[in-house]
């Protein structure tokens, strides 16, 4: 490489101008849209954990080296600089391209036009350019130069290596309240008018979703999925005259049950023949929930602790065999309001899971109550804040509307916990919550957050139930029950 001092000065000015429009043209770019930027930093696969840090160190690097280049006095150092830039920007493009679960959103400005391969092409002009210009540069001794750039390239990709296991690490594991939503995981294949914003899912099959209804406890509903049709039909239990206040239907095909819980009874009855006869009497409960045809879990309250209470009743046997444990769910403050949730059931595992309401964290249970694991959910709140009023005659608290809601509505199928939060994380667009729904998902097999997306409704509206099974998401958001197919590049959705 022979060239005269002059070509090599102008050389070397030609492309320290380029570089000097590139960086404060991107930097202006992010700074002008800087929520926007910080937000796209957020769903990075490898930058989610240190957005807010990078989104100020980005822009002010870039500018930084934009103004060294214009001092011919540092403009080698600030060549130097630029190609350690675009080493880590093309290194974190390449991991992108090759590694990641998903590819997020480009940058923005006129560098949003490109494709994330043209942007590969782009920066790798620039990467070549910046070396040409520090070989050309005085003085020559280009094994050193050569040396020196290959170790800028290898520790430069090794940084963004790191920074890319740090943050999935920390994203999934040790995650302080900061979603990463996973653009399009749900496609939408059905959708019924219900007419009636008070149904409920009570339970599925491959081929049918039934409903439940709130202010008609003892209707029931079959959505047929293959001839798209709404089959509607009255249940009866044998005995009507008890003071129910809370009648609940779960369906577990081909038998439906009917619970209470106030009135210590849960009927079983057959679907084709509508009516439903006394299955066990022992316990009052506030939630139950159908393991398989002679087995279930009730959620209680145990009278001499007053605590919240796990039970499991096996019906194999002529007498029911009922286990229960009052130390699974931690008191916190009353054992009651503070350790109310939601049971559900994983096939899947074999494992039964405890969402609690209020704080984030939910229980994992074997099916002879014994307590698996505890783990906590991405939200902040580990205590229950709790807006609660004692009333000394009667001895009881009352709950107010001033308590904060951790965890609203969940559901398990396979390998995965999905529960709803309206409460908004770090970087969260808060116009969204008026027009989306968040399901945050948690891979109960390696005790991770996986991701969260949004289940998109008309302003309004709001999501009543849902339930996942096999490949499907059902939900019922207003008075309409939507079917979502689980994208498949995104969920295991078969048996674990």
């Amino acid at each position: 490489m022979i060239l005269s001092q002059t070509y090599s000065a102008i050389l070397i000015k030609s492309i320290g101008f380029l570089f000097i429009v590139l960086f404060v043209y991107a930097a202006v770019s992010k700074l002008l849209d800087f929520e926007t930027f910080t937000v796209q930093l957020a769903q990075s696969p490898l930058l989610s954990a240190y957005a807010g840090f990078i989104a100020w160190t980005v822009p002010g690097i870039e500018i930084l080296i934009a103004c060294l280049l214009i001092l011919e006095r540092f403009r080698t150092v600030a060549l130097y600089a630029s190609f350690t830039l675009m080493v880590m920007f093309t290194a974190y493009i390449l991991i992108i391209l090759n590694f990641s679960d998903f590819i997020p959103c480009s940058c923005g400005g006129v560098l949003e036009k490109l494709s994330w391969t043209q942007h590969l092409i782009f920066n790798i002009v620039f990467l070549f350019l910046a070396a040409l210009a520090i070989l050309w540069a005085y003085p020559p001794a280009l094994k050193k130069k050569l040396l020196l750039l290959s170790l800028i390239a290898v520790m430069g990709t090794g940084m963004v290596t790191l920074f890319f296991v740090i943050s999935e690490e920390m994203m999934h594991f040790n995650n302080a309240f900061q979603r990463r939503y996973m653009p399009h995981a749900l496609e939408r294949i059905g959708e019924f008018d219900l007419q009636s914003t008070s149904k409920y899912i009570v339970g599925m099959d491959s081929e049918s979703i039934y409903l439940g209804n709130y202010n008609a406890p003892l209707y029931l509903e079959e959505v047929n999925l293959l001839q798209k049709s709404i089959k509607k039909y009255r249940v009866s239990v044998t005995d009507t005259n008890l003071p129910y206040r809370r009648v609940r239907i779960s369906v577990y095909p081909p038998h439906f049950y009917v619970g209470d819980g106030t009135v210590p009874i849960l009927y079983r009855g057959n679907i084709d023949e509508r009516k439903a006869y006394p299955y066990y009497s022992q316990t009052y409960f506030t939630h139950f929930t159908i393991v398989d045809s002679s087995n279930f879990g009730l959620v209680a309250l145990n009278g001499n602790t007053h605590n919240t209470a796990l039970v499991v009743v096996n019906m194999d046997g002529q007498f029911p065999m009922v286990a229960n444990n009052d130390s699974i769910l931690k008191k916190q403050i009353d054992g009651i309001f503070d350790s109310e949730g939601s049971l559900h059931w994983n096939d899947s595992h074999q494992n039964f899971i405890y969402v609690y309401r209020y704080r984030n964290s939910f229980e994992v249970i074997d099916k002879k109550l014994n307590h698996l694991y505890s783990s906590k959910t991405i939200d902040t709140i580990s205590q229950a804040i709790l807006d609660l009023a004692y009333y000394p005659k009667s001895q009881q608290y009352v709950l107010g509307s001033k308590s904060v809601v951790v965890n609203k509505l969940s559901a398990t199928y396979g390998d995965y916990l999905f529960i709803e939060s309206d409460r908004l994380g770090k970087f969260d667009d808060e116009d969204s919550v008026e027009v989306s729904t968040i399901i945050d998902v948690y891979n109960i097999k390696d005790h991770s957050y996986s991701f969260s997306f949004f289940m998109h409704h008309e302003d309004g509206e709001e999501l009543k139930s849902f339930a996942a099974f096999e490949n499907r998401l059902i939900a019922i958001i207003g008075e309409n029950l939507k079917i979502y197919k689980l994208k498949p590049e995104y969920f295991n959705s078969g048996p674990n």
